[in-house]
């Protein structure tokens, strides 16, 4: 397995409050409570204390598919062992790659220090249009297959809506850009029309990391909003209190020239409310510190506590809110995120603090790009690495490899015009500059214009050259299509299942070896 490691700033679009984190190898404080380079700490727990957690998630687990692994895994868990956790929403097929890179990172690290691995799915999220679909890619294009649901599905938690009869046609296309094998299998398994996108999410990430022994919560039950209880009566009872630290935390990093990742503004909350009615997932807002409104619905303070004492799934935490929440219930010695939620993580800081009395260290996911040999052969071919597909445009990048097969005498002749250009130009506008500044400056501009007619003459020159290379382009339009697409890092676009239909089952060991890796940054790893 050869891999790369580039600088994480390679990545585009990505906070500079998350770069300032994962530059730092002391704790960026005081926002998180570790830095990226520190190590697990998982010390034991009292084991009566999470035995009734583990008897909820036994059965569970069961209910996924779970085997010796991770049974074993649950064992430790109720014997003392700490967690390392991550997760994310429910989503079709199992979403994209990063999906497999948090749980490799959260298995490898959990292994390294001794703890058990933990997969919290995020099934209370309510943005459907972001669980409905996967994108999958054939050899010239991507495909992204996408699951009807009614309207009435909209706003209600997804990991309870039913896949529905819309996914047969879907297993038909995957078939058709998978390919046989054990990755469609488990999909097809998974994801059946009676399912819901929490069944089906939690059978298929149990059966790709049944090896590896990662214990699955869904904590959307009752019986797990009552041991998680303490924070949900603290956002209610609290809610004043929080809400004035997190407009400082917001505060303080606007005042470090940071931004909040998530918007707080006065009045708001850190609750959504199940609407007994619809099913629909509404956010709590308060009028005043008894007075509270979800939806056309007005609630007082004792209502709300009365719907946690009976009905507690009814109340559900807000992003900042929920790692709190989780890390109420689960005995969590370090949470593995993605960049958004590391940067949550700056402002959840402070409820963890006011709640828990303890921050949880959050530490970054393992950050990749798999090249498979096509690709491989064609960086090779040209000299070409991950940071310059990422770094240009795909036209630019066709005119630069272009301009790389001119022929010698040819670009001899425009290198060599070039340069007698610009030396003839530089003395000619520093004699007219001594003449008159004003004629100086009118001579810049129109040397400015020759030089670049001259670039001009180079690009027709590589594109005339590139139009008789065809392979060159498709060369380029296949780099971007696998590693890039649509100018977004592979791992947030291709879905996982498509790398496990192509690489096979050994996949999931090597991205678990390769996020114990010495490599702060990004990595490219050449399956």
């Amino acid at each position: 397995m050869h891999t790369e490691c580039y600088p994480i700033s390679t990545l585009p679009r990505l906070s500079r409050l998350f770069l300032d984190y994962a530059a730092s190898r002391e704790p960026l404080a005081p926002f998180y409570a570790a830095s990226p380079y520190a190590s697990v700490v998982a010390a034991t727990h009292d084991g009566a204390q999470y035995a009734t957690l583990t008897d909820f998630l036994v059965p569970q687990n069961r209910g996924f598919g779970a085997g010796e692994a991770t049974l074993d895994n649950l064992g430790k868990l109720r014997a003392g062992a700490a967690a390392v956790v991550t997760g994310q929403q429910v989503t079709l097929f199992g979403g994209p790659l990063f999906t497999l890179l948090k749980a490799a990172a959260a298995i490898r690290r959990a292994k390294d220090a001794g703890a058990v691995p933990i997969f919290w799915m995020a099934t209370e999220d309510h943005d459907l249009d972001e669980a409905d679909h996967v994108t999958l890619p054939s050899r010239h294009e991507l495909h992204t297959l996408r699951l009807q649901h009614s309207p009435e599905d909209a706003g209600k938690p997804v990991g309870s809506l039913r896949i529905g009869d819309s996914v047969r046609p879907l297993l038909e296309q995957a078939s058709e850009l998978l390919g046989p094998g054990a990755a469609l299998d488990a999909l097809q398994a998974a994801y059946t029309s009676e399912a819901t996108y929490a069944e089906a999410f939690g059978h298929l990430l149990t059966k790709v990391f049944a090896d590896e022994g990662l214990i699955l919560i869904d904590a959307a039950g009752r019986e797990f909003h009552r041991l998680g209880s303490r924070v949900l009566r603290a956002a209610i009872e609290r809610a004043t209190e929080l809400e004035a630290l997190l407009l400082e935390r917001a505060r303080l990093l606007g005042e470090r020239g940071y931004e909040a990742q998530v918007l707080v503004s006065e009045g708001g909350s850190l609750l959504f409310l199940i609407d007994d009615e619809t099913g629909a997932r509404l956010p709590l807002k308060r009028k005043d510190d008894s007075a509270w409104i979800a939806g056309r619905k007005q609630l007082s303070t004792e209502d709300l506590l009365a719907i946690l004492e009976s009905e507690p799934e009814r109340l559900s935490p807000n992003a900042l809110l929920r790692p709190v929440f989780q890390d109420s219930i689960l005995p969590t010695a370090a949470y593995i995120g993605g960049p958004s939620e590391i940067s949550y993580f700056a402002q959840s800081q402070v409820l963890y603090q006011a709640i828990l009395g303890r921050t949880t260290p959050v530490l970054p996911r393992l950050s990749a790009t798999l090249i498979e040999p096509p690709a491989a052969k064609i960086l090779a071919q040209h000299g070409l690495s991950l940071p310059q597909i990422m770094a240009a445009q795909p036209d630019e990048l066709a005119r630069q490899l272009g301009a790389r097969i001119l022929p010698e005498e040819g670009r001899k002749k425009l290198e060599s015009a070039g340069t007698a250009l610009d030396s003839e130009l530089k003395t000619l506008t520093e004699w007219m500059a001594r003449l008159d500044a004003g004629l100086g400056k009118s001579a810049e501009v129109a040397a400015g214009k020759m030089r670049y007619q001259m670039d001009r003459l180079k690009r027709l020159a590589s594109e005339y050259q590139l139009q008789k290379e065809s392979s060159l382009r498709k060369h380029v339009d296949t780099l971007y299509l696998n590693l890039f697409p649509e100018r977004h890092p592979q791992e947030r676009i291709i879905g996982a299942a498509a790398f496990l239909a192509r690489s096979g089952e050994g996949l999931v060991s090597d991205l678990v070896e390769l996020a114990g890796a010495e490599c702060p940054g990004h990595k490219a790893l050449f399956l």
